[in-house]
């Protein structure tokens, strides 16, 4: 497994020294190997960095409190009241406590956050001592662009996609009129990974279907954006502001509305009055796109839907990244080719089929943009293109295409 090599840009790499990334070995020998670094931070960094029982009390919020229960005690309420608002703008426990430090450490495979309440003086001394094990008994090198030092109640820290932050709310009060959100860790959906999923879906700032699946199935195309929005909602669940999610749902949903009314020769509000119906689920009624596909009798019906997934925070949730890949039939190419539909430009005269031996071969030398056609093969993953007799000759000349795809689309 570890000289199997890699593709990268659909040509073959020989594997010369250690794992590929993204490999399925990665994770394994990386928990194998770190375990030392697991041990050294668990038995030697944190007792070393670990001072005190609990913060000693803020002395100017100990002070706010006695004038305020003087006050109270003398019958002046509403001067009590502004010192108690006062009171709650200050920590209970004092920040820069020099007798309690407590370090937390999480790791998975190569990736592990330290946190660390204490100066950042002492942080880079942490910092320095880690990079002094990596590098002398692990022979390993931090990397300086992401191994940073982060303040997180000012700025969030990254850690496997998440956003990683210190809560500070003082309105934020439990049943003893408490301040409960205040010290607490708490995790976000990054913006700026919103926006790059949204941007898979738009052009000019707005959301544009996605041309090549217009020739899959209306259940393949359902199903495979429906797929790839739950795996995204299932990743990011435990997150506070999973509700920012409705924003790609949006983008995702336009995109696919716009891809079945081009498909199918219809305007947008004819899908939702083919496709919508409404469900209730456990968080209330949702309205969703819903696709049946009848196999004859004795045999359950494939079903396919967009939407009904839940923007509610799960606390407990199991993550799960990897979302189930939909596969069209064995006999795709033949529904494909009696289509008599060209794939490029929606000529229906002369069809042929144009063949690669292998996906590999869709790599072009040089450092030019890849044309039309080797872009719809890589990411539909076929090593098969249906077209006609003029764009297949284009192909085969390497010409560029003389039909204009738009053309041959209809409007949304």
């Amino acid at each position: 497994m570890l000289q199997a090599g890699y593709l990268e840009e659909w040509r073959f790499n020989a594997t010369l020294s250690g794992a590929p990334q993204g490999g399925v070995a990665s994770p394994l020998l990386a928990n194998i190997y770190l375990d030392r670094l697991d041990r050294f931070v668990e038995q030697r960094l944190i007792p070393a960095n670990t001072r005190g029982e609990q913060r000693s009390r803020n002395s100017a919020h100990r002070h706010l409190q006695r004038r305020m229960y003087r006050l109270d005690h003398q019958g002046h309420r509403r001067e009590a009241r502004q010192m108690r608002f006062s009171m709650q703008q200050l920590p209970y426990g004092d920040p820069n406590d020099p007798r309690y430090r407590r370090p937390r450490y999480v790791r998975y495979a190569d990736d592990f956050l330290l946190g660390f309440i204490g100066p950042r003086a002492e942080a880079d001394l942490i910092k320095n001592e880690l990079d002094r094990f990596l590098r002398e008994t692990l022979k390993l090198e931090l990397s300086e662009d992401k191994t940073l030092i982060t303040h997180a109640r000012s700025s969030a820290a990254r850690f496997l996609g998440y956003e990683v932050i210190v809560k500070h709310n003082n309105r934020r009060l439990d049943h003893r009129g408490l301040r409960s959100l205040n010290g607490t860790i708490g995790l976000r959906v990054p913006m700026d990974v919103i926006r790059g999923k949204c941007a898979t879906y738009m052009q000019r700032g707005k959301p544009v279907g996605k041309w090549i699946t217009r020739n899959d199935s209306v259940f393949s195309i359902v199903a495979q954006y429906q797929s790839i929005f739950r795996g995204v909602a299932a990743y990011y669940q435990m997150a506070d502001n999973v509700g920012w999610l409705a924003r790609l749902k949006w983008v995702m949903e336009t995109s696919l509305t716009k891809t079945l009314a081009a498909k199918l020769r219809i305007r947008v509000h004819q899908v939702y009055r083919r496709f919508g119906t409404t469900i209730n689920t456990a968080t209330g009624p949702h309205t969703r796109l819903h696709v049946v596909v009848e196999r004859g009798e004795g045999r359950l019906p494939l079903v396919a839907h967009w939407g009904g997934i839940s923007l509610a925070r799960e606390k407990q949730a199991v993550l799960d990244d990897r979302p189930k890949r939909v596969w069209n039939t064995r006999t795709e190419l033949l529904e494909r080719f009696l289509a008599e539909t060209c794939e490029l430009c929606g000529s229906q005269e002369q069809i042929e089929v144009h063949h690669v031996r292998a996906l590999k071969d869709l790599q072009r030398e040089g450092q030019g943009p890849r044309p039309e056609w080797v872009c719809l093969m890589a990411a539909r993953q076929r090593k098969t293109l249906v077209a006609c007799h003029k764009c297949h000759v284009d192909i085969q000349h390497g010409r560029p295409l003389r039909h204009n795809r738009a053309e041959a689309l209809p409007r949304v």
